[in-house]
């Protein structure tokens, strides 16, 4: 509720009730924090991942360095528009409007992360070069054509590979070729270790990359794709490798919260002070 509800409804005026609240009462405002929604059946996954986790990195502490984190993100062209941040100081209403086009346009991207760096950015286009969703035959070939070649540069072997259980992620011919390549080293939902479902806090390009990313290459507001897509393979080409190795060491610290929460939302984190 509201200072000024509230202080109708006492019948109070909002300076007032302010100063009730912050001075005599000591309390203070804080926000709802936003987070994925769980469903029963997930924390026992959720629960068992985290175990299976802390037991790898307790036969070796390092383990951490040897997941390729992936993922897929939209950045939409008039993604920089805030509406919620956005205020116009003025002494009339500047009756400002900004034009939104019907169907907006966007890029779809895909990262792999891990301890030693970011392995992308790559963006999903058809043959026209336009941008397109994921489908299993896109991803497929992403794999093939991008992602393992990128493997072979970075002399990246006896690796796993995390995915999260998307349907282009998790289709027969997808899992059969992810299968082929890293065997029992595959993170997945129906993989040899299972990734537990709505679990974007346990992800590193979650819960850092695409957030960290986005808040920074809409700052020249891109007019176009192709300048949005420079400006998200510039930041990501920036970011340092001792960054991503501190993102992917919070993740072991991750682990630990998870099997002290039993599954449920990672407080320690969330409501970190």
């Amino acid at each position: 509720m509201s200072i000024w509800r509230r202080s109708q409804q006492l019948g109070l005026c909002y300076s007032t009730t302010w100063k009730i609240l912050r001075k005599d009462l000591g309390v203070k405002p804080f926000k709802i924090q936003l987070v994925q929604e769980l469903k029963p059946a997930d924390l026992p996954q959720r629960r068992i991942f985290g175990e299976w986790a802390l037991g790898k990195l307790a036969e070796d502490p390092l383990f951490y360095r040897k997941i390729v984190f992936s993922d897929e993100a939209h950045f939409w062209l008039n993604g920089y528009v805030n509406k919620q941040n956005c205020r116009i100081w003025s002494e009339d209403q500047p009756e400002a409007l900004q034009q939104l086009p019907m169907h907006p346009e966007k890029a779809t991207v895909w990262c792999g992360l891990w301890a030693g760096g970011i392995i992308g950015p790559y963006f999903f286009k058809d043959d026209a070069n336009r941008s397109v969703t994921v489908n299993g035959e896109r991803y497929r070939a992403m794999i093939t054509n991008f992602f393992l070649p990128e493997m072979e540069v970075l002399d990246l072997h006896d690796m796993w590979f995390q995915q999260d259980g998307a349907t282009c992620h998790t289709a027969r011919e997808t899992m059969a070729q992810l299968r082929g390549e890293f065997g029992e080293q595959l993170i997945s939902r129906f993989g040899p270790v299972n990734w537990p479902p709505r679990s974007c806090d346990l992800t590193p390009l979650d819960y850092f990359l695409w957030g960290y990313v986005k808040a920074n290459v809409y700052r020249d507001k891109p007019a176009s794709i192709d300048a949005l897509e420079a400006n998200i393979h510039a930041f990501i080409r920036e970011i340092p490798a001792d960054m991503c190795e501190r993102v992917c060491q919070n993740w072991t610290q991750r682990m630990g919260y998870l099997r002290r929460s039993r599954g449920q939302h990672l407080h320690e984190i969330i409501f970190k002070h």
